[in-house]
């Protein structure tokens, strides 16, 4: 892959000179990776569209506070890190990324999980966590092939019941929110790999009452079997 590297202690932008490389394949501009840089960008020019050949665009630990609707136009990414920043909303363009299978939006400023994200269809791995969301909209359904989604340390006070039409999911890490309860086809959820402990990333830090604690930790069947037992009630 044709790969580039941004460093430079003093840098607090993309250099221009970085746009001409429409066969880069591979962008990295992340301050934390490798070099320890100290540069903190606020701002992907909108000139970034005009590398259409990128895969993976990592800008995680900058300082951005937007990303330009350009970034719909990079049709071929697959994965794009955003953690450590400032953002507190993506544009609506984002949702044409249909190849993309790993957004990583930790730490940031989201108080939704933004409409767009739940267009992109070829989601494998999604982290929204450390962020101030408390709303996952019904749409998250149409995220089909996701495996891992990471709403830790959130202010989530419920679930959509869409949530539990994914299938796919393997790990779901909801700790620390405000969750009261679960929806009630929780346990369909059969691929969940609870591992050795079901309630530490899961279930730690939420008040829930609806299965309470003791039965969240009997993993799915438990969950499944207190949601049926108030079925026949």
């Amino acid at each position: 892959k044709k790969k580039l590297k941004i460093s430079g202690r003093e840098l607090l932008s993309v250099p221009i000179q970085v746009f001409g490389l429409d066969q880069l394949q591979v962008l990295e501009m992340s301050p934390e990776r490798e070099s320890c840089l100290r540069y903190r960008m606020e701002l992907l020019p909108q000139e970034i569209g005009s590398l259409r050949n990128l895969t993976c665009l990592y800008m995680d630990s900058n300082n951005l506070k937007k990303i330009p609707a350009e970034i719909g136009t990079l049709s071929h990414l697959e994965r794009l890190t955003l953690s450590n920043n400032s953002l507190s909303s993506l544009p609506a363009e984002m949702g044409a990324l249909q190849r993309l299978h790993s957004l990583h939006l930790a730490n940031n400023n989201l108080t939704e999980l933004p409409a767009p994200l739940c267009q992109l269809r070829s989601l494998t791995f999604l982290d929204v966590s450390d962020n101030k969301i408390d709303t996952i909209p019904s749409s998250i359904r149409h995220l089909e092939k996701l495996e891992t989604l990471l709403l830790l340390f959130n202010s989530l006070e419920s679930l959509p019941e869409d949530v539990c039409l994914l299938k796919n999911l393997h790990t779901l890490w909801l700790g620390n929110n405000h969750l009261r309860s679960l929806p009630a086809a929780f346990g369909k959820l059969v691929n969940l790999d609870w591992g050795y402990n079901y309630c530490s990333c899961n279930f730690e830090g939420n008040p829930l009452e609806s299965p309470p604690p003791e039965v969240c930790s009997r993993g799915p069947d438990g969950i499944r079997d207190y949601f049926s037992s108030l079925c026949r009630i």
